[in-house]
């Protein structure tokens, strides 16, 4: 299962914090590392902070898009101590390991971390079906990157030691939800449905486009539902031509 777990790096600023990941995902036994777009890599700093976790670096798959970095995943959780004006469920970092490591037996799944100074965009976290905050001092929440994801990586090395000890696993669902690729495709064609119908304003989409991801994002639809509501939008479309 750990295997289908991904580690995911956006736009790292200091090397450093890669290799110190890299290193922190080695020690609970994770292996796949997946950087988008870091500043600088591969690097020196990166290899001496790793402190033996080389095959971990050298293993780290480098992308420039999201589709990429996130392409196959099931199930993408985002690490964020910012609140957001359109909420995004939260969970706690025992949570989403639980939910990864469940998830991981069917499939790909990926925690994403964003960059040092800024954290992840609004954009990123449409990407998202879920948030993982890090409980800390209300006054001082300054958390380091590598430190973060060393937490996040403890709770799912917990959690995989206790579904493995668990005697019955939890019942797999009738159907499984579909990959990130997969939802991309539908919001592009909801996106254009709406401007097509006239409900959606093509030079002020975020908000409306922000919120009925967070909707479909929480109800997760696998392939049966995303071909009922891929239907709806092309029946739609057809009329409108009419």
């Amino acid at each position: 299962m750990l295997a289908n777990i991904r580690v995911v790096l956006l736009n790292t600023s200091h090397p450093g914090n890669i290799g110190a990941t890299a290193r922190a995902m080695k020690t609970m036994g994770l292996s796949r590392l997946t950087l988008l777009n870091p500043k600088q890599y591969p690097a020196a700093e990166a290899t001496a902070r790793a402190s033996g976790a080389d095959d971990v670096l050298a293993d780290a798959i480098v992308c420039t898009d999201l589709d990429t970095a996130l392409a196959g995943s099931r199930l993408v959780i985002g690490a964020s101590a910012r609140c957001r004006s359109i909420p995004c469920p939260v969970i706690e970092p025992a949570n989403c390991a639980e939910r990864l490591v469940a998830e991981s037996e069917q499939g790909e799944v990926a925690v994403v971390f964003g960059c040092e100074q800024s954290g992840l965009s609004n954009d990123e976290i449409d990407r998202c079906q879920f948030l993982v905050q890090i409980p800390s001092n209300p006054h001082y929440g300054s958390l380091n990157l590598a430190a973060a994801v060393q937490i996040i990586c403890y709770e799912i090395l917990k959690a995989h030691r206790a579904h493995l000890n668990t005697e019955s696993s939890r019942s797999l669902p009738e159907h499984e939800p579909v990959t990130a690729e997969e939802m991309e495709r539908f919001y592009e064609h909801l996106e254009r449905v709406l401007v097509t119908i006239g409900f959606l304003d093509p030079g002020n989409p975020r908000m409306l486009m922000r919120r009925l991801r967070r909707l479909f994002n929480r109800a997760r639809p696998d392939e049966n539902e995303i071909n009922i509501l891929r239907g709806i939008l092309s029946a739609s479309e057809q009329g409108s031509k009419q």
